[in-house]
């Protein structure tokens, strides 16, 4: 993929107020997250030496609290706007290709809604402080997305049930 494709990211994140707890609005299909899945959360922390902590939360199909923990590294260089996530076992993240690209591409000012993607446009997540999100500000999101290349046709929304995992 050539850089002229790549998705552009925002300027810069300022870590400390993009931690803590975001609801997953809406995303597109992937493996590790069947489309049964609701109440889908994503919190963020600092670790002690400086990495973040990823803790994904949802319900699966049948109901049952799900959970996987993985671990963020920023990209240097990129002003906190682009993070390298692995969710394997700490003794195994040393393996290369194991690391996801999660690149923050749209950001509100009060950092209450994002738009995160990777750079080869197979993954995106609309996310928010909230369970839910104003139909307008998801579509402003979503056009973001879409002008820069991401192909929204399996776009999955995420229901919540008010029954979050905690």
């Amino acid at each position: 993929m050539n850089e002229a494709s790549k998705p552009v990211t925002v300027a810069s994140v300022d870590l400390q107020r993009y931690l803590g707890t975001w609801y997953e609005i809406a995303r597109l299909p992937m493996r590790h997250e069947p489309e049964d899945y609701t109440d889908i959360t994503a919190t963020y922390s600092l670790n002690p030496e400086g990495t973040v902590r990823v803790q994904n939360r949802a319900r699966d199909g049948h109901g049952e609290p799900q959970e996987s923990v993985g671990e963020a590294f920023v990209v240097e260089g990129s002003n906190n706007a682009r993070l390298e996530v692995s969710f394997l076992p700490d003794g195994l993240r040393w393996i290369p290709f194991t690391k996801g690209d999660y690149w923050i591409l749209r950001l509100d000012p009060e950092y209450h809604t994002a738009l995160v993607g990777s750079p080869d446009h197979k993954y995106l997540w609309l996310l928010s402080r909230e369970p839910s999100l104003s139909a307008q500000v998801q579509q402003e999101f979503l056009e973001t997305a879409r002008a820069q290349g991401y192909d929204l046709d399996g776009l999955i929304i995420t229901p919540h049930t008010g029954n979050p995992v905690r």
